[in-house]
């Protein structure tokens, strides 16, 4: 399998990088200058989402930009998608509220 560029590490200590394409389980992606190089996606990772670079433990810091930008909800396995189903925010309490795929409430009923 060829693989290319379609992830990028911000930040050395980032334990996440952001998929620059979607990215298919399998599917193996260089990581930019990352010390990793390359990495294979678990699951299906949509375009400007994270990708774990390492396993995270349960209330971990996940890291990108080089601060943390949140805390792990439940294990996260390397090479799987990172997002609301399995981080909360750490500058958002409301992130882990918002559904999953369209950002849009639960918490509130619109009419």
């Amino acid at each position: 399998m060829t693989e290319i560029q379609k992830a990028f590490q911000i930040m050395p200590s980032d334990n996440v990088a952001t998929a620059l394409a979607p990215l298919a389980p399998g599917e193996v992606t260089l990581i930019g200058d990352s010390p990793l190089r390359s990495l294979e996606a678990v699951v299906s990772i949509p375009a400007g989402h994270k990708i774990a670079l390492s396993d995270i433990d349960e209330d971990q810091p996940v890291i990108k930009y080089g601060v943390v930008i949140g805390k792990a909800t439940k294990q996260i396995r390397k090479g799987t998608w990172v997002h609301l189903h399995c981080m909360k925010s750490v500058y958002d309490e409301r992130s882990s509220h918002l559904d999953v795929m369209t950002g849009a409430p639960l918490d509130i009923r619109y009419e």
